[in-house]
């Protein structure tokens, strides 16, 4: 055995390594991303990898509007900035 339990959560630094972002990015998403699927458990924050996934796949990790610009090309240009 070696010691460490597989218990399918990732903790902050895991989920940020594997979305690519820094862990002060992910802390800011915290506070800002109430769709972010996370589990907090006392004062650290757990995640999911097939959940996380998911949300990326979903296309709610962005920041940009949906349907609040005048046009499709709009709406592209300002998620590009």
């Amino acid at each position: 055995m070696n010691g460490s339990i597989d218990d399918g959560y990732l903790g902050l630094n895991e989920a940020a390594v594997y979305l690519g972002i820094k862990p002060v990015t992910l802390r800011k998403w915290l506070k800002s991303k109430p769709n972010l699927p996370r589990y907090q458990i006392g004062k650290l924050w757990k995640f999911k990898k097939q959940e996380l996934n998911e949300w990326v796949n979903s296309g709610k990790s962005a920041n940009c509007p949906q349907n609040t610009e005048k046009n499709e090309n709009e709406r592209i240009t300002s998620c590009l900035k």
